[in-house]
């Protein structure tokens, strides 16, 4: 036994002092005294009561000398070790969409019982586990939602790993139990008596060294995926695949336009369990900015009941600024692919004026030698360093004869982008300016290792595309790669700044950063809000709930919003999951340690036993009649 208080002994010392009250109490001395007409009196009084009993003090004191060292020992606080009692425990808790499943209700004595979540009953599981395991076991909870989380690690506090497990809430993402394990690994190879227990609503076919608590219980869901659109003159089709889990059903889906809550159509389907079933909806209609899909019937998740559809309209400005002696070959390519104002002005007659979409110089330096910053920039054989250009002139290359330029053969994503549709070969240029990089540029074309068409960042932010010739030294202009390299390359300039308006939990979201964007706030389902950079030609962010993500861009202090609907995983939409494995490595061991009991609530109730009947006894010895 060991105390947390060991000074609270001191509080025995009132047991000799009571004793010694005691003894001094009951020495006292009896006198005789004359009889008068009120002793009399007092003694009709004195029948109706019991002399004192000694043997009423006796228990009476015995009673106070138990009460002072009850009292002694609560607060000192003893504790007895209890040996090889406690386990150190690791649960996992699964916080992935598909705990995010009600369970169904039931109607007892004409009342309905409430429903809860499947991570609500994995949450009451743990807490049962908790509070049930000897004083003295420790306890670790792993969380896997959004990501994988420690909660807390190796905690004897029963209150805090309580406090903990009640503020957790669960998540839509898919399951991914791959750094949990690699985490309770890690604690069983430091004891293989280790207790792991995984609280989730999937089966698993092999299971090793870990006890599967599925909190699963058979419930209806139904679910949409799949979803697209298809917009043809003034016909809007919404079609996808139907799906119920549980059982053969009739499910009645309905269409919704531009967030109008009267449907303008709707049709029932008949779905057999397990089975997706294709669906289309159409209605007549010139334009929309969003269309929504919804299952009538009601089920065990809510999330994956409804798709919604959003169109987005570039609202980029394409006016453009053309700089050059010789425009013919860049402004005829300009019209053809870009539907916009073009402004066009030979080196004498540029002032540095802004205010445009796009500015291209042709064969002319920018005015004091520095970019504009609200635009993107193009520039074609401009040999000359340029401030915030991000590459620097290296000097000017003249070919003995015609030479072949190379299309790059990068597999990234944004090279693939960038030379996508382009041929590549029989180019040819008698002269290049030879250019060296400070900051990441994408090399579309190159001559002997050195990039003569490139596109990246300037150090403003902006897009920026560079062609290292003078078009009229090459023969590019003649081929048909001319024309998809300069749609390219506007495709580039002018992105659309939402480039997708549907994903799936779990994924990011990229938003393209356009001239003059000031900043990008994004707002969650939940109302949470994050900030984008705005530095870089883009940025992404991660959906990580159901629902409409509001992106509010504010360009030249104009604020244009977009929306991005984040629909349910797939994967977590079914409720009855088998997967394949869920072990770890090793052969498990007892390992069990030495537990602790509190008896302070034994303490206490003795206490106030031995107070009821000290008092018992009091009122005997004073009030009991004859």
């Amino acid at each position: 036994m060991s105390f947390l208080y060991p000074l609270g002994l001191l509080g025995l010392i009132g047991i000799p002092i009571l004793i010694l009250v005691y003894i001094i109490k009951s020495k006292y001395t009896e006198q005789t005294v004359a009889s008068t007409y009120l002793w009399t009196l007092s003694e009709k009084l004195l029948k109706r009561k019991r002399r004192p009993s000694p043997l009423a003090g006796i228990i009476s004191l015995v009673l106070q000398l138990l009460a002072v060292t009850l009292i002694s020992l609560a607060i000192a606080h003893p504790i007895i070790t209890v040996p090889d009692s406690a386990n150190e425990y690791c649960f996992i808790l699964d916080g992935s969409g598909s705990m995010n499943m009600v369970t169904s209700t039931a109607i007892e004595d004409g009342e309905t019982s409430p429903a809860i979540s499947r991570f609500d009953s994995a949450k009451s599981a743990i807490r049962e586990r908790i509070n049930d395991a000897i004083d003295g076991s420790i306890f670790t909870l792993i969380y896997v939602g959004d990501n994988t989380s420690v909660m807390y690690e190796r905690t004897e506090d029963k209150e805090q790993a309580l406090l903990l497990l009640d503020e957790l809430q669960p998540a839509y993402n898919e399951l991914n139990l791959t750094d949990a394990i690699g985490i309770a690994q890690g604690y069983f190879n430091e004891n293989n008596g280790l207790k792991t227990v995984l609280f989730t609503d999937s089966d698993y076919a092999l299971v090793k060294n870990i006890e599967v608590v599925n909190v699963a219980t058979s419930v209806d869901n139904y679910s949409l995926s799949n979803v697209s659109h298809t917009h043809l003159g003034d016909t809007l089709t919404v079609s996808g695949q139907l799906t119920s889990f549980e059982s053969d059903k009739e499910l009645t889906l309905y269409l919704y336009i531009n967030g109008d809550t009267s449907p303008v159509t709707h049709e029932t389907f008949s779905v057999k369990a397990n089975t997706p079933t294709p669906f289309a909806l159409s209605t007549e209609i010139d334009s929309f900015s969003s269309v929504r899909v919804a299952i009538d019937e009601t089920d065990a998740l809510s999330h994956d009941n409804q798709f919604i559809i959003h169109n987005v309209t570039s609202e980029n400005s394409y006016d453009t600024l053309l700089v050059s002696e010789r425009p013919f070959f860049i402004e005829s390519v300009l019209r053809s692919q870009l539907d916009a104002i073009i402004h066009v002005m030979s080196p004498e007659e540029y002032d540095g004026r802004t205010g445009y979409g796009l500015y291209v110089f042709d064969t002319v330096i920018p005015l004091n030698m520095t970019l504009p910053t609200d635009g993107t920039v193009w520039m074609i054989n401009v040999n000359g360093n340029v401030e915030g250009s991000g590459y620097t002139v290296q000097g000017d290359v003249n070919l003995a004869k015609a030479e072949s330029i190379f299309l790059s053969t990068s597999s990234s994503t944004a090279t693939q982008t960038l030379i996508e549709g382009i041929n590549g070969s029989g180019i040819y240029l008698t002269r290049y300016i030879k250019c060296g990089f400070y900051r990441n540029f994408t090399t579309l074309f190159s001559y002997k290792g050195n990039p003569v068409v490139f596109a990246g960042i300037t150090e403003f932010g902006n897009r920026e595309a560079v062609i290292a010739f003078d078009l009229h030294d090459s023969n590019l202009p003649l081929l048909f790669d001319y024309t998809v390299l300069i749609r390219n390359l506007l495709a580039f300039s002018f992105p659309d700044m939402i480039e997708r308006t549907t994903y799936e939990c779990g994924e990011s979201a990229t938003v393209n950063v356009i001239a003059n964007c000031e900043s990008i706030r994004v707002e969650s389902p939940s109302g949470d809000v994050t900030y984008l950079d705005t530095n870089g030609a883009s940025d992404s962010f991660l959906l990580t709930e159901v629902g409409i993500y509001t992106v509010n861009m504010t360009v030249s202090g104009s604020a244009r919003e977009f929306y991005i609907w984040s629909a349910m995983t797939e994967a977590e939409c079914d409720p009855t999951l088998v997967l394949d494995e869920v072990s770890l490595q090793g052969e498990a061991t007892n390992g069990g340690f030495d537990g602790k009991f509190d008896p302070i609530w034994i303490i206490f109730i003795s206490l106030l036993v031995i107070f009821l009947a000290d008092w018992m006894v009091y009122c005997y010895e004073k009030y009991q009649l004859r």
